[in-house]
């Protein structure tokens, strides 16, 4: 494959081939080069898993880029500490600009995890393992390689698009970004092609591994993305052997993980030292709230991904997914705080800091909810149409839906999505998805001058920034990072971002 971080594509380029150069005749004993690696199943076992690694830690930070955008959460205002201003924060601002550390950051760790994909799929194709060993690692890196540039394409838009490594690190000043079209053609590519190579299920020990149902459940999110309704119909029912849970909270219990209805979910595991935790219960947990909502003290909860007003308001009476999904307040020293706050990864726990929750990517309620949203689209809010929408909000202890026309239907699966998969990092994508920029301009601004008006959290008397919440069409995409720029000048930036 081709780097995709300009500067992780010189660093390897040039360790790749230094050794040419006789500048460097030192190995290091402790390490197995590439020419000795990637000889047999145990260690391409080895090298997917690495690339479920770098997942996970591009799974720790999503909520910035998928949830803090939306009107789906804020934060827990410090007004004594600004430094997260200019970072993080300014998702939830509008204020992303092209020096944004966050924005380089998740660019980075996204092309690491493509080079690390690609390398070992081209290790593959030219081993001499047996086909039937071959194809489910072929089929979960090329899930993980579509599942990556899907969400780098809505991140950035146009985005550098490579499957093939670097022969020579000259060639990383060439790379150049690559029209949507262009990777939304390579991501349906590596799903179509994963549902031919992956297993429906795996023996016990392998559960939670990328499976068919998976590559099909996001290649039909990937064709209802393009507005490919018709196709996305045909993927979605093709997704079999899934139930939802009958008890919605039980998606979310580390107790009950990979259950019923979970389709692919990153995987974590707390309770050790093997550095495999999750530790969303801390990130998430109101800044002040010590040891009362993880359960331990001496600790730094993050304050982060905290509720909106609008996002509580959006739950009808009776719904019973509130409960399982936040609280409004939490109690210290026996003083209630008014602080609202994700449960949804909070569970108990044996080691601080260290959770056990893992993180779903596809549920069949999302399964579900996609092909209500497609078939109304292709055709209306047919009873088929209907029949999917209200398993969601049944299991969800509300009434079903019904003589709604194609418009209001469409605004009631929104609306179900929002609430269904809240703080599970769909939102800011079923915003793009729906409206156009300057759709969504106007719907950001609209929730940006309530938020103002009234805070779900106190400021502690700090005014709002002039620029805070004032959404432009231009921020439908993020500005690509000031670094890579720099290095390549051959790359552009977005509009806007100038």
């Amino acid at each position: 494959m081709k780097k995709i971080t300009v500067l992780g594509v010189l660093f390897l380029c040039l360790s790749q081939f230094s050794c040419k150069e006789d500048m460097l005749v030192t190995t290091d004993p402790t390490r197995i080069g590439t020419d000795l690696f990637y000889k047999n199943e145990t260690q391409f076992q080895q090298a997917l898993s690495g690339v479920y690694g770098q997942l996970q830690n591009i799974t720790n930070s999503a909520y910035i880029f998928q949830e803090f955008p939306s009107d789906n959460t804020t934060l827990d205002f410090n007004p004594l500490d600004r430094g997260g201003a200019a970072g993080w924060e300014a998702f939830e601002f509008s204020t992303v600009n092209q020096g944004n550390g966050e924005i380089a950051t998740v660019w980075n760790l996204y092309y690491s995890a493509l080079y690390n994909t690609n390398f070992t799929l081209e290790k593959l194709a030219s081993s001499g393992l047996d086909a039937t060993v071959k194809a489910p690692i072929e089929g979960q890196l090329k899930f993980l390689r579509a599942y990556f540039y899907f969400n780098l394409v809505q991140y950035f838009g146009d985005v550098i698009l490579v499957t093939s490594t670097l022969q020579n690190p000259n060639q990383a000043f060439d790379l150049l970004r690559s029209p949507q079209a262009d990777v939304w053609a390579q991501v349906e590519k590596d799903l179509k092609e994963s549902v031919t190579l992956l297993p429906t299920t795996y023996p016990a020990a392998q559960i939670g591994r990328i499976t068919k149902g998976a590559a099909l459940g996001l290649l039909g999110k990937t064709q209802l993305t393009q507005k490919k309704y018709a196709d996305a119909v045909t993927t979605l029912k093709q997704v079999t052997g899934y139930s939802l849970n009958p008890v919605y909270a039980d998606n979310f219990n580390p107790a009950k993980k990979n259950g019923p209805e979970s389709i692919f979910e990153v995987q974590y595991q707390g309770g050790n030292d093997l550095g495999e935790w999750s530790t969303f219960a801390y990130t998430f947990a109101p800044r002040l709230s010590g040891a009362a909502v993880t359960g331990f003290a001496n600790t730094t909860p993050g304050g982060r991904n905290v509720p909106t007003n609008d996002m509580i308001a959006a739950y009808e009476t009776g719904d019973l997914r509130k409960d399982a999904s936040l609280k409004t307040s939490y109690t210290l020293n026996g003083t209630v705080v008014p602080i609202p706050y994700v449960i949804k990864f909070t569970h108990a726990h044996t080691i601080t800091g260290r959770t056990d929750d893992n993180w779903p990517v596809l549920r069949y309620a999302d399964v579900l909810l996609m092909m209500a949203e497609a078939i109304n689209e292709q055709s209306g809010p047919t009873a088929e149409a209907f029949g999917y929408l209200n398993q969601v909000r049944t299991r969800a202890g509300l009434a079903a839906l019904s003589g709604l026309d194609k418009a209001a239907f469409k605004t009631a699966v929104l609306k179900e999505r929002r609430v269904e998969l809240a703080f599970e990092n769909h939102r800011w994508f079923d915003l793009k998805r729906t409206m156009t920029p300057a759709e969504l301009a106007a719907f950001m601004n609209a929730y940006g001058a309530k938020e103002k008006a009234k805070p779900t959290v106190d400021r502690g008397g700090i005014a709002f920034n002039a620029q805070d919440y004032v959404f432009s069409d231009f921020e439908y995409f993020f500005p690509i990072p000031a670094p890579q720029i720099l290095i390549n000048a051959k790359l552009t930036q977005n509009p806007g971002y100038q």
